[in-house]
């Protein structure tokens, strides 16, 4: 008895099952259902006459039904089949391409006799991509390519193929299926091929569609039948990637690592680098491409995308794309919107997506090399202080605010509110990132997903990097929500247990030293946020937890150990610096003391954390000076300590200590070999003076400032573990201190060599010399050899100061620069010496110019004698520097209580500029110059201005003889732009007979023969957007108050020397024409050789139709203006006789 299949049948089973029910012949149960109710319902139908007869509905009629063509014979299972739309089904119906040759198979009983569950088991394997049932190996073999083509094995008797019998009733339907087989083989074959043929054909024509119907597939696929190549390209073998160099720009492409591939790179496509899309051929993904998969749909293209963006990132900080790819790497992401993309990624719920984020965003904002910079430099001298990260570019103006009144106008706060997202992102990508909420989401990562070690370390890596961009953006990260508990409950406990293995899964509940770090840079940005993290915060509790105990005790992994309490160190040094925290000093003194005693220890070479144990005693060390400075100077030590001094304080004791300490440590330690060879390396560890021209400068934008500090490491500079600055930059500070208190022996201690006054760099450089130097004022007779060259030192530095300076650089004009004591010049023979040059110089000369080089020596007599005067003056113009003055001499001289903040003001530039000996004349000139109108601005000078103006040429005068190279960084067209401002700033200040003299010289000077190549007059000078424009403003004020003043018409004939651009020839003798009248300057009182003017020849049209017109009209004479008729005369004359004979006739 057959069974009914089950669930847990296996595919053969079914299969055979099926056999057998097919080879048993027993009718199906669905035919005999039928058959049963057909009979049963006619059976009880009952027909009543006597009933009206009912009208039936209108039957629905379906809008397919009607397209549809049945028969009265046909199975409802074949039916469903033929309408069946499933996948499935319909990749069963595709027909097998042309090329092979399968045999047409009109009908089969096995087929059309499957069962409806066995064909929904096959559609499903199909639908997995399996083997049909009817392939499975346990009923049927698997055809090879060579048996395709032929027959299947004859069964053991032959029937008929085409004739099935179906339509047959009765028990002999078989034998006469035989029979018509038969008859139909033996009438074939007496057929011959011609009318076997023509039956074919004329049987083909009869069929029509249908034969079509047969043959076609039932459903019929639109635009199948057209080829599309372009569609089927990627189908293609790769093309070979380019083997020679082209000329042709070509799309970067990286690979996973973040590295730029070549483009004739052909690299294996195992590697996973070849895609679909433009330029298949090259391997790797451009940046468009990585911003698409980004964004994709599948979570692996994301975090792949993701982190090959984090890869590029580092390596364009590090600056390995700058000599490969044209443009910013980081400018071009960010413009194209990174910032945003990662901000949307870090909101993804997939925890790997988020991660990668992470990661791309603290490679966009952290520079790993900067930070351990930073870090390094902490114990130098005034390390803990640190400039703020904000954008240098200046943010552009409102064009509506500008019409308003003052009391109108929005403020700085209201206009960053008004501004959207992407515009704030644009000039400051850390302001951007705070206005899209990211703090916030930062805070919900760490608190509620708690992600891996380094997802937490990257996000204290990006808090670092936004609290260090200034102090508002430290007291935002302050003032979120539970960000700050968050991290000090879970990176900063009080308590924990020893992790059960060195990289533990999880960093929660254990102490970190990035954390700690983190709070540092917090308490970095002012007294009062130090001061909420002590108290508010419980980092004081930490501190003791931390410092009480020695590292080894701590718990934690030794690299770990050393790091933290490091780090915890550096935090108390920072509120040591506020004058805070110094009461723990007696609680952890043991501790502290134990710590101190420890650094005599041996230590092993090659120990693996010597470098971490040395960066923990250095950073002890700034605790102690830090809590030294503030013990020093605090008010309470003033107030209560004054009577122990009376008792106990001996003068003369102390000063017998000082020389003792002089005679036994300073002196022996200038001697060692150690000290005199980092000497001899000071020039090589400056960064001015020893340019590596083959380093690459890592990738910046305007809008995400970095120190520059990639490849310190490896490169000689300033920051390298060879670095002589700060072991003598400490030195200088004590000796400076000695002979602040005993004066006496400032003639005693000397500078370590001569060596050290041949650099300049910064800030450091200007500690060591200034106190090595301010010792030796006055200068005593042993050294006064040396006077100009501290001197010229102190002039090349002073420019360099950056703001958090101005004491230094107070004190720098104070004591060096306007002290005649470092001018040798002025009281050793300089003056005579130069009119004996120029005399010689003058010698044989047939005329005798008015005024001559001859004065200058006088002149420069006078300005050594005035040299006090003229740093009252400079002093004057730079009292709006007074507040930062006392800002930074509490911050120099280590007065801890009145520290605000370490954090130094905005870095815009340096304190002065380079030019800055020109402040007194362009102040004058903003003052009282020129208007926008034309014409003054006021019509008399303030009082005092004549004595201004004088003392500022003096010392320009002085500089321009005796420091000629100190003022090698201003160009030539500078100064003779600012010079200018003598003649534009008043009516009649350059008619003074001091003035005169001083200008006169000046002029002389910048007019020499070896000065004059090198005044560029067609580059715009700085601050000025081209010369031509400052030149329009002396033409009209000469034409207005210059009498036919000689030093003003060799000031104005000057720029129209024939090298220089012909805008300015032409403004003279066509805007201008009226000023030739009193042009008088003459051959002899111009210093400017006349072949200048005259050669070569002119080559303007205009210009020489001007000069033309000049001559002829008589509006340019000899007598009135000799010096531009002869160049006219010169140049119309050239032009005339240069031409041949057609051009003249013509």
């Amino acid at each position: 008895m057959l069974r009914r299949p089950k669930p847990t049948d296996s595919e053969a089973d079914l299969l055979r099952e099926q056999e057998q029910f097919l080879t048993s012949g027993v009718p199906s149960a669905w035919l005999n259902s039928c058959q049963k109710k057909n009979a049963n319902s006619v059976k009880g139908l009952m027909v009543h006459e006597d009933l009206p007869s009912l009208t039936p509905a209108p039957p629905k009629k379906s809008r397919f039904k009607a397209s549809r063509v049945t028969f009265e014979d046909e199975d409802a299972e074949e039916r469903l089949d033929r309408h069946d739309t499933h996948i499935s089904a319909v990749l069963s119906k595709i027909v097998v391409s042309s090329s092979c040759k399968v045999e047409p198979k009109l009908s089969s009983q096995k087929e059309s006799a499957k069962s409806i569950f066995a064909r929904q088991i096959a559609a499903q394997r199909l639908k997995e991509g399996k083997v049909p049932l009817q392939f499975a190996p346990e009923t049927a073999r698997t055809l090879r390519p060579g048996e395709q083509n032929l027959p299947p094995d004859p069964p053991s008797v032959s029937g008929p193929r085409l004739v099935s019998g179906h339509g047959l009733g009765g028990p002999g339907s078989s034998r006469d299926t035989m029979r018509i087989h038969m008859e139909n083989q033996a009438k074939i074959q007496e057929m011959s091929q011609s009318e076997i043929l023509e039956e074919q054909k004329k049987l083909l024509s009869q069929l029509g569609s249908a034969v079509d119907l047969l043959v076609k597939p039932k459903k019929e696929w639109v635009h199948m039948d057209k080829l599309e190549p372009e569609k089927l390209k990627w189908m293609r073998d790769l093309p070979a990637p380019r083997k020679k160099d082209t000329k042709k720009a070509m799309q970067a492409r990286f690979d996973f690592s973040g590295s730029l591939i070549p483009p004739t790179e052909d690299l294996p496509t195992h590697l996973g680098l070849h895609h679909h899309g433009e330029e298949p051929e090259r391997a790797g993904y451009s940046l468009q491409e990585l911003f698409l998969l980004s964004r994709s749909q599948v979570i692996q293209q994301r975090s792949l995308a993701l982190s090959t963006l984090a890869n590029i990132l580092s390596k364009a900080r590090a600056g390995e794309f700058t000599s490969v790819l044209k443009g910013n790497v980081m400018a071009t992401l960010l413009d194209a919107g990174l910032l945003f993309l990662l901000r949307f990624a870090l909101d993804d719920s997939v925890e790997g997506v988020m991660s990668a984020a992470a990661h791309a965003l603290k490679a966009l904002l952290v520079c790993t090399e900067d930070e351990e910079c930073l870090d390094y430099t902490f114990s130098w001298f005034h390390g803990l202080a640190s400039f703020p990260l904000l954008p240098s570019a200046p943010e552009e103006e409102d064009e509506e605010d500008e019409e308003l009144d003052e009391s109108m106008k929005q403020t700085a706060k209201e206009k960053e509110e008004r501004k959207s997202d992407h515009d704030v992102a644009r000039q400051d990508v850390v302001k951007g990132l705070l206005k899209i909420k990211l703090l916030p989401r930062l805070r919900y990562i760490l608190e509620v997903i708690r992600p891996s070690p380094r997802v937490v370390q990257d996000i204290l890596d990006i808090l670092i990097r936004i609290a260090r961009h200034s102090s508002a953006s430290a007291i935002q990260v302050l003032g979120c929500p539970r960000l700050m508990e968050t991290v000090m409950s879970e990176f900063l406990p009080t308590s924990w247990t020893a992790p059960a293995s060195p990289l533990p899964h999880s960093v929660y509940g254990f102490p970190l030293a990035n954390a700690m770090k983190f709070l540092r840079v917090l308490a970095t940005s002012g007294r009062h946020a130090c001061a909420r993290l002590l108290n508010s915060l419980g980092v004081r509790e930490r501190l003791s937890c931390l410092l009480g105990a020695e590292p080894p005790e701590l718990l934690l992994e030794p690299a770990e150990a050393l790091r933290i309490t490091t780090e915890a160190y550096r935090f108390w040094a920072v509120a040591a610096g506020y004058g805070q925290a110094c009461n723990l000093y007696i609680d952890l003194y043991s501790a502290l003391m134990k710590a101190l005693q420890s650094v005599h220890q041996a230590v092993n070479p090659s120990d693996p954390f010597l470098s971490l144990q040395l960066q923990r005693v250095l950073a002890l060390l700034s605790l102690l000076t830090q809590v030294t400075h503030t013990a020093g100077c605090h008010q309470e030590l003033q107030a209560g300590m004054v009577r122990y001094k009376r008792n106990c304080f001996k003068p003369v004791d102390t000063l017998q200590e000082l020389e003792q300490l002089t005679s036994e440590v300073l002196f022996p330690l200038f001697s060692h070999h150690v000290v005199q060879s980092l000497m001899k390396n000071l020039r090589s560890s400056s960064v001015v003076c020893n340019v590596q021209s083959g380093h690459q400068d890592p990738e910046t934008t305007p809008n995400l400032p970095g120190l520059v500090c990639a490849g310190w490491r490896d490169r000689p500079g300033l920051v390298v573990p060879s670095s002589p600055f700060p072991l003598l930059t400490g030195l200088g500070l004590l000796v400076q201190t000695i002979t602040g208190i005993h004066k006496g022996l400032s003639c005693k201690v000397r500078p370590p060599g001569e060596t050290l006054f041949f650099f300049h760099l910064t800030e450091i450089d200007f500690y060591l010399f200034f106190f090595f130097v301010s010792p030796q004022v006055p200068v005593e007779p042993e050294i006064a050899r040396y006077a100009s060259l501290y001197h010229q030192v102190a002039l090349v530095l002073l420019p360099w100061l950056l703001p958090g300076s101005e004491y230094l650089t107070h004190e720098l004009l104070c004591t060096i620069l306007f002290n005649k004591d470092f001018i040798s010049e002025g009281h050793s023979g300089g003056p005579e010496a130069v009119e004996l040059g120029e005399l010689k110089l003058h010698e044989g000369t047939p005329h005798h110019p008015s005024p001559s080089l001859q004065t200058v020596g006088a002149l420069l007599r006078e300005a050594c004698v005035q040299l006090p005067s003229i740093r009252g003056c400079f002093l004057t113009h730079l009292a709006h520097l007074e507040s930062s003055v006392l800002v930074s001499q509490d911050a120099l001289l280590g007065r801890n209580p009145w520290i605000n903040s370490h954090l130094l003001p905005e870095l815009t530039g340096p304190i002065l500029p380079s030019d800055w000996s020109f402040l007194p004349l362009i102040s004058l000139y903003e003052r009282a110059g020129v208007s926008e109108g034309g014409g003054l601005a006021v019509k008399e000078l303030p009082q005092g201005a004549l004595q201004v103006v004088t003392h500022c040429l003096q010392w320009l005068l002085l500089l321009e003889v005796w420091r000629e190279e100190a003022l090698k960084v201003i160009p030539p067209v500078a100064k003779l732009a600012r010079l200018s401002c003598v003649f534009l700033s008043s009516s009649d200040l350059f008619l003074e007979r001091p003035v005169q003299k001083l200008t006169w010289g000046l002029f002389r000077l910048l007019t020499r023969h070896s000065r004059l190549d090198s005044l560029d007059l067609n580059i715009p000078p700085p601050g000025l957007a081209s010369f031509q424009d400052l030149y329009s403003s002396l033409l009209a004020q000469y034409e207005a108050v210059s009498f036919g003043d000689q030093l003003f018409g060799c000031w104005v004939l000057l720029p129209l020397q024939r090298r220089y651009s012909a805008t300015m020839r032409l403004a003279v003798f066509g805007e201008h024409v009226g000023m030739l009248r009193s042009l008088g300057v003459t051959l002899e009182q111009l210093s400017i050789p006349l072949k200048r003017f005259t050669s070569p020849p002119e080559d303007s049209l205009p210009l020489l139709r001007l000069y033309f017109r000049s001559l002829v009209t008589g509006t340019l004479k000899h007598c009135w203006c000799p010096v531009l008729y002869v160049v006219a005369l010169s140049h119309v004359n050239s032009f005339v006789f240069s031409q041949d004979a057609a051009a003249q006739v013509q």
